[in-house]
């Protein structure tokens, strides 16, 4: 059964299965994660030059989904078998495909992701984007585009949280530094990328 997350206007379409999956799962499937995906430092664009992003990341999927975001060019890496399933998982419950996914590892509370919505070309107007949480809750901010109404709650591991509609074009969402947060999160969102629409990067 799923929740919708907030009765108030104005609201981002998603819906939220915050006990997607077992806890022994989840734990199993982060552990996989961890071992398996081939993790790396990407480094973004600033005014004061490029620097590491806070957080650790990969790009997963089928050979032509490349994706564009803050100055990085991803190309897929092969499913590897923990993402795989996971991915398998998500299309089921959301009736939709994916042929890729982002990974952010959060290693502690000090890792963070800014404001941003996943609104570029290659996504198309109404993106599906299914968020797959494993390892320690996080707070997930989400702000209104023209009210500045911020909605915040949070992701806990074996959760799925899925944004759809107009969600990236009328909302920015974060995941805020929690210095107090202990251990680590893994975080997976699997889209649809349209193969060769260029990137506005």
């Amino acid at each position: 059964m799923h929740n919708d997350l907030f009765d108030d206007l104005p609201k981002p379409d998603m819906a939220w299965y915050p006990d997607w999956l077992a806890p022994e799962a989840a734990a199993r499937i982060l552990a996989q994660l961890i071992d398996e995906v081939a993790w790396r430092q990407d480094t973004m664009g600033t005014p004061a030059g490029r620097v590491a992003l806070p957080r650790l990341t990969a790009w997963q999927g089928e050979p032509d989904a490349v994706y564009v975001y803050s100055g990085i060019r991803n190309v897929p890496q092969a499913w590897t078998p923990a993402v795989a399933e996971l991915k398998a998982a998500a299309e089921a419950v959301c009736e939709s495909r994916f042929n890729s996914v982002l990974l952010n590892r959060y290693r502690s509370g000090m890792d963070s992701m800014g404001w941003h919505a996943d609104h570029e070309p290659e996504l198309g107007a109404q993106p599906v984007i299914a968020s797959v949480s494993l390892g320690v809750a996080r707070t997930f901010d989400l702000r209104h585009n023209k009210t500045g109404v911020v909605q915040s709650f949070q992701l806990k591991g074996g959760s799925l949280l899925v944004m759809k509609g107009n969600t990236q074009a009328q909302w920015r969402h974060r995941v805020p530094k929690e210095p107090r947060a202990t251990g680590e999160r893994v975080n997976l969102t699997f889209r649809w990328v349209m193969p060769g629409v260029r990137a506005r990067n």
